[in-house]
Parts: structure tokens; C-alpha cells; sequence
């Protein structure tokens, strides 16, 4: 850590001693390492990308209950982890790399970095198909919330300002666990534009929670050819049991990049600027394309697409999901990081020892005739657990005094004094 770094989190915790309690607005100090932000490579962006969609597809097949819409934003979470892996060591280092594919690894410290930045360039104003200017808004915030009071490895530090262009965030979660909470969720909520209101419910912090690691992303965007809302009609849309609703069917007709193959189709609508697109997959058999769904085979689907002439009817859809991805992930392969005895997260501070009590997140899209405008957020929350304590003897085995009391209420009902316990009287 810089000596410019040093100096300043010993100010902020100087002033924190001062403010009232933890949580309000202002009372968040801001602490950003002296360290610039990493040069990238577009190699490493797309070893990035690679690494989250392989997460990805672990995820989903985890979360997503048969018959049930669902969303999640894979690069939410596995950012969101990332920052976490940045003081994992040994055993829950090497289960977080292998679920995360290595993102967050040392050793491929600008993946996230790479990706990062690549994503930031794609807002912007651009033409749609008809020549007007439209605004694409794509923004991803890293933000952790520390315990005021907890000094985190210099290591660490420098990693959350290089790697994922982080400040620390100050606050309270002894005296006002409560207030830190509102802060995370305003901070959320401010980033993806109030869609995500409320990530984490109340309870789920706590006075033993030391480090919140969050993550939020935000999607505005309009398609380069939009559909034309005239064109909107109801129609039928047959369920996996095979029932049948009416729903909001748009249509398009347009030059789009399509693709089939054995028990799918595939189309891929682009937004204005042509650096993001909507990728439909319509298989056969849902269950058994999802069964069957690899990285390798999504990459297959997606190189396939080439123009041509489509005739598109799609529903207008809006998904909302919210989960708590813990017991997931330690399916997946990482269980030691959720496993106070075990983990192993040394390299964020040496004051105590952590681990992750819960993965939250929450993610949502609506699609209509215009575009898409989507939202997900993570939350990774550490808990500080003090080493066991040493077993003590006592032997009762001189004079001694007794107070037989009334719990709830504190009263003593008899209290006296063994001054032999071999007499009576």
C-alpha cells in the first residue's frame, strides 16, 4: 500500500471516531489506493468473457427451477466473487478457481480488468436503423463496504483499486449493522438506476459482518431496429406442459443474424452502437437443450448466426429473480469459502478470520418493441469469526459464593455463601 493510501485511511479513521452512528449518507468515508488501473489487452477481455460464461452455465443450471422464468447476471457474480478471491488463499483459493474458471486468480489478475473496461466503452449515443440518435447505457460499479475500524492487507487494497477500480467504503457494522444495510441498498440502488431498490433484506447483515463485496450492473439500450409497437398483437405462446396462453407477441421483419440446428433456431437482435446484441435460442426440447447446454455449445449456436432475411414474432417479457447463491455455489465446488473452520480469505486482513455467509443477488430485464433495460446486483458478505477459545478449568475447591436468579428478569431469588460444604447450617 502507498504511503499517500496509509495516510489517508488513518485519517478517515481518525474522523470516523467522531461521526454519529455508522450508516447514514454522511457518514461514509471513502478510502481509493494510490494505484492505477492495470493496462489490459483485448486477449485477456475475452479470456474474461470466457471464464464468466463457463461459470455461468454452472450457475444457471443451479438456480433455475424447471417451469419457472428465470434471470441471472453471470458477470455480477463471478465480479463480485473476484473481488473476494483477491484475499483467498490455499484450499478456498484453489475450489474458487476452479468454480470461477480462474477469474479473480493471481495469476490472471487483469481478466476482470480487461473485461471491465472493454464494457465501459460501450455506452454512447448511436443510429438506429432509421437514423435517429439513441443513448446505450451500459454501467458496472465495484463497491466494498468494510468495517470501519478493520485494517485490510495492503495486497488486498491495491488489488481492489487495480483490478476492479474499487474505493473501500467505511462503515459500521458493530454499532449499527442496520444502517449499513440502507447505505449498501442505496448505493445499489442509485448504480442500477432504483430497479434494484433493496438487495439485501433486513437480518442479513449483522454486528459480526466485517466486509461486503458488491457489484451492480446496469443496462439501457435500444434495438437497432425497433419493432413497431402498431404491430403488437396477442398471441398464443405454448407452455412446457404444453398449455397454451395469449401474451404480447411483437413482430419484426428485418435483416438479422439467424442460425438452426439439430433441435434449435437461433436470432440475434443488436442495439444501437452493434457492440451488444439479444441472442434468442428456441429449442425443440427446453429440458433437454438445457441438459445438454455447454460452453462449447452455446459458442457453436452464436458462430453459426449469419444474415438473413427474418419474419420475428417475440413476446414482450419481463423477468425478476432474487436469490441467495450459497448453497449453489458450494455445490458447484466451493464449499470451504462458506465453511467458518475452513476458510481461508488471510490475504484481505490479518485481525480476523472470515468467510462468506451469503452470496446475494437479484437481476431483472424487461424487453419491449423499443429495447431492454435490465439490472442485477451481488452482494458477497463476510462474517469475521474469532479463533476458538482456549478450554478453561475451574475447581471449585475453596469458598465460595452462589446466587440462584430469575433469567428474564434478572432477579436474584436466593443468594449465599459455601464456606464448607462438608457441614450444614
Amino acid at each position: 500500500m502507498s504511503h499517500r493510501l496509509a495516510v489517508l485511511l488513518a485519517f478517515l479513521l481518525a474522523v470516523s471516531a467522531a461521526c454519529g452512528p455508522a450508516g447514514s449518507p454522511s457518514d461514509v468515508e471513502l478510502a481509493i489506493a494510490d494505484v492505477p488501473r492495470a493496462s489490459v489487452s483485448p486477449t485477456d477481455a475475452s479470456a474474461a468473457a470466457t471464464a464468466v460464461n463457463a461459470f455461468g452455465l454452472d450457475l444457471y443450471r443451479r438456480v433455475a427451477r424447471p417451469g419457472d422464468n428465470v434471470v441471472v447476471s453471470p458477470a455480477s457474480v463471478a465480479i463480485a466473487l473476484a473481488m473476494a478471491r483477491a484475499g483467498a488463499r490455499g484450499e478456498t483459493a484453489a475450489e474458487m478457481d476452479a468454480v470461477l474458471r480462474s477469474l479473480g486468480a493471481d495469476e490472471h489478475a487483469d481478466w476482470v480488468n480487461a473485461l471491465d473496461q472493454a464494457l465501459a466503452g460501450r455506452s454512447g449515443t448511436f443510429r438506429d436503423a432509421g437514423g435517429q440518435e439513441l443513448d446505450v447505457t451500459l454501467r458496472i460499479a465495484n463497491a466494498p463496504f468494510a468495517q470501519r475500524d478493520m485494517a485490510l492487507l495492503p495486497a488486498f487494497l491495491d488489488a481492489l483499486a487495480s483490478r476492479f477500480g474499487a474505493g473501500l467504503r467505511l462503515v459500521d457494522y458493530r454499532r449499527d449493522a442496520e444502517a449499513a444495510r440502507r447505505l449498501i441498498n442505496g448505493w445499489v440502488s442509485d448504480q442500477t438506476e432504483k430497479r434494484i431498490p433493496e438487495l439485501l433484506a433486513p437480518g442479513v447483515l449483522s454486528v459480526d459482518t466485517r466486509l461486503t463485496l458488491v457489484n451492480a450492473i446496469y443496462l439501457k439500450a435500444p434495438w437497432l431496429t425497433p419493432f413497431g409497437a402498431e404491430a403488437t398483437t396477442p398471441g398464443p405462446f405454448t407452455r412446457a406442459d404444453g398449455s397454451r396462453v395469449d401474451v404480447p407477441m411483437m413482430s419484426l421483419g428485418a435483416s438479422l443474424s439467424y442460425a438452426e440446428g439439430t433441435g434449435w433456431r437461433a436470432v440475434e437482435l443488436p442495439y444501437v452502437g452493434g457492440s451488444l446484441a439479444l441472442t434468442v435460442i428456441v429449442p425443440d426440447d427446453l429440458a433437454a437443450f438445457e441438459a445438454k447446454l455447454t460452453p462449447e455449445l452455446l459458442a457453436a449456436v452464436t458462430g453459426a448466426l449469419g444474415p438473413r432475411s427474418v419474419q420475428l414474432a417475440l413476446p414482450r417479457f419481463g423477468i425478476d429473480t432474487a436469490a441467495d447463491l450459497a448453497e449453489a455455489l458450494a455445490a458447484l465446488g466451493m464449499p470451504s469459502a462458506f465453511d467458518p473452520a475452513r476458510a481461508d480469505f488471510s490475504g484481505i486482513t490479518a485481525e480476523a478470520r472470515l468467510f462468506i455467509s451469503n452470496v446475494i443477488h437479484q437481476a431483472n430485464i424487461d424487453v419491449d418493441e423499443k429495447g431492454t433495460e435490465a439490472a442485477a446486483a451481488t452482494a458477497v458478505v463476510m462474517v469475521g469469526t474469532g479463533a476458538p477459545a482456549e478450554p478453561v478449568t475451574l475447581r471449585v475447591d475453596r469458598p465460595f459464593l452462589f446466587a440462584l436468579r430469575d433469567l428474564p428478569t434478572g432477579a436474584v431469588l436466593f443468594l449465599g455463601r459455601v464456606a464448607d460444604p462438608s457441614e450444614r447450617g
